[in-house]
């Protein structure tokens, strides 16, 4: 479960990237719109089904491991962010604003900082959680 500070700073955000593996074990990693509904994230773009992400997610099938990961400059000038490790998989979507292909990811495990508190230098502000 994301914390209270966590899904502020996830709804604040427009975009996130999203890293896939293909079938050859090349990872890839690509900026993408990002919708996130308090449990589960959805990862789009233009001309989905022909990207080389829908593809891998796709040759995956259910094993379909991905990362995705936000981040930013604080106003106080510190790094914040969150890193996802996940399932991803290939769903439809209504949203007029888009096509209606997405990449939904379930989050297994996530890192976050500068969120709960300010990064300082030589902190260990990470804060893991398993979801």
């Amino acid at each position: 479960m994301f914390s209270p500070k966590e899904l502020e700073y996830i709804k604040s955000q427009r975009n996130l990237r999203l890293a896939t593996v293909s079938p050859e074990g090349q990872p890839d990693v690509v900026p993408l719109t990002l919708i996130f509904d308090g449990t589960y994230f959805y990862c789009g773009g233009q001309s989905m089904h022909t990207t080389r992400k829908y593809k891998n997610v796709m040759a995956a099938g259910k094993n379909a491991k991905v990362s995705l990961e936000i981040d930013d400059i604080a106003e106080g000038g510190g790094p914040r962010g969150l890193k996802v490790y996940g399932r991803g998989e290939i769903v439809e979507r209504d949203d007029p604003r888009r096509e209606k292909i997405f990449i939904k990811v379930t989050p297994e495990v996530s890192w976050s900082w500068g969120i709960e508190k300010a990064m300082v230098p030589g902190s260990q502000g990470f804060q893991k959680t398993k979801h």
